[in-house]
């Protein structure tokens, strides 16, 4: 085996650092999923005004993009530094 074989069988892709970063974005997409669930009636025939409120068509979609800016962020991030 010559040296490249060895030391790229033991290694992974990505560094430390950017598995943590990616850790982070994933709970942060899952935060704005979270947000977003919920706001239905009970009752089918009733209209619930509480699906449109701000938690639901600002914040959470904007936790999700935040999030899968950090994922990019996390694959692109050279593991050297």
């Amino acid at each position: 085996m010559t040296k490249q074989e060895e030391k790229s069988k033991g290694s992974f892709l990505f560094g430390k650092r950017n598995y943590a970063i990616m850790l982070i974005g994933l709970v942060i997409i899952a935060i704005g999923f979270i947000l977003m669930a919920g706001g239905g009636s009970e009752d089918p025939t009733v209209f619930n005004e509480e699906i449109y409120n701000f938690r639901r068509i600002r914040l959470a979609p904007t936790l999700v993009i935040i999030g899968l800016i950090i994922e990019i962020y996390a694959i692109l991030a050279n593991p050297k530094k």
